[in-house]
């Protein structure tokens, strides 16, 4: 296949191929090679989810001080104080903790506002991140008045606030469905050199660029086809060994990369998926 192709005078290939993808640092790249980008949620929703949140705690306070100023008449002073404080303890941290536990990231503001807090990797949030948000919460919330929390999610690019930071968590737009294109199929004629040869070592980044390359293929003219399949390949060529068969077109060969790729991800993960669920057998037995 040919690798000599090169880009118009002036623009290296690499840049070319770069110009396919880019991939930050919050982006998240799963086995295919498809970057998933959950959008943090914007720091005016935010607000008013925490505001929502913040009157909801106060009403609970104010029904828990009413109860207490009606069995102050029946109790003595010291069961009266120890009450108050398991009180405080109760609304501020077991029920926020709990709140966003039991539904996986939402707590009564968030779902009013469609928010969801996830881990930084946008998996779901368990109880230890939950109860990191809530604890450091009541320091910056509540005891400073929500302005360390308003100033660290102004200057992060998530929008975290301390707790976030903390936890190793941000807050999404939970209504937001991510639209992914079809993965490449496995040409028939390079699939049994594709799934002997070895593409462990393919960057993620490369690889979303190939399979953003791959899907634009019909709406490129076949010098654009041409000259950018040879720029990547010269690229993803130091990742693969053995070599393609001789002739092998580059769009072709580039499609067999990432699909192999793929299912050897969907392989691993139904490994580990059959692990989970025998670990779990034998724990119930």
């Amino acid at each position: 296949m040919s690798t000599t192709a090169g880009p118009p005078a002036g623009r290296p290939a690499a840049s070319r191929a770069h110009e396919l993808a880019t991939v930050t640092s919050d982006d998240l790249v799963t086995g295919e090679a498809v970057a998933l980008d959950l959008p943090p949620a914007g720091l005016g929703a935010r607000i008013a989810s925490g505001a929502i949140d913040l009157v909801v705690a106060l009403v609970l306070l104010l029904l828990a001080l009413f109860v207490f100023t009606v069995a102050a008449l029946q109790t003595d002073e010291a069961l009266l104080t120890v009450a108050f404080i398991g009180t405080l303890v109760t609304v501020l941290l077991v029920f926020p903790t709990t709140m966003e536990t039991l539904t996986r990231g939402r707590s009564l503001g968030k779902l009013a506002m469609g928010l969801r807090t996830v881990r930084d990797d946008a998996g779901p949030i368990s109880f230890q991140h939950a109860f990191t948000r809530s604890l450091i919460g009541v320091v910056e919330i509540y005891v400073l008045t929500g302005a360390p929390a308003f100033f660290a999610a102004l200057v992060n690019g998530r929008g975290k606030r301390l707790g976030d930071l903390a936890a190793g968590t941000y807050v999404v737009r939970d209504r937001f469905r991510l639209s992914l294109p079809p993965p490449p199929a496995m040409p028939p004629p390079l699939a049994a050199w594709a799934r002997s040869a070895d593409v462990s070592g393919l960057p993620s980044g490369l690889a979303l660029a190939v399979r953003q390359y791959l899907g634009r293929l019909p709406t490129m003219d076949p010098a654009s086809r041409t000259r950018v399949g040879d720029a990547l390949w010269v690229q993803v060529a130091p990742y693969v060994a053995p070599p393609p068969p001789n002739g092998a077109p580059p769009a072709a060969v580039l499609a067999a990369v990432v699909a192999t790729r793929r299912e050897r991800d969907q392989a691993r993960l139904a490994r580990e998926r059959a692990l989970r669920e025998r670990l779990t057998r034998q724990r119930a037995v």
